[in-house]
């Protein structure tokens, strides 16, 4: 995927998910284009971008509310997969912002 996503005008949320990843593959290719195609199918999935450089990423998910954000956290195959994060990264933190303004 390398286009900017189509967002509606704000108010919307972003999701920023910026990691190291460990070394090898692991099943992460096959594992995070089946996370994209779950969360594209929840209902308040407005976008992703995503960046990588070496092991150092980047990627952001637009939803158009707190509680579609939520519903995508809780989601039961997310949340398995979450518990496997340890095996495709060595750091990881996740940010939640309020989009006010998009030009």
């Amino acid at each position: 995927m390398n286009d900017i996503a189509q967002t509606p005008e704000p108010p919307y949320y972003a999701v920023i998910f910026t990691s190291v990843r460990t070394p090898g593959d692991h099943g992460y290719a096959a594992t995070a284009q089946r996370m994209l195609m779950l969360a594209e199918q929840q209902p308040g999935f407005l976008g992703y971008e995503p960046a990588r450089q070496e092991s150092f990423g980047i990627s952001v998910s637009y939803w158009s509310s707190l509680e579609a954000i939520k519903s995508w956290r809780e989601h039961s195959e997310h949340r398995k997969i979450q518990s496997m994060a340890d095996q495709w990264y060595s750091k990881s933190c996740i940010r939640i912002c309020k989009v006010e303004r998009s030009y």
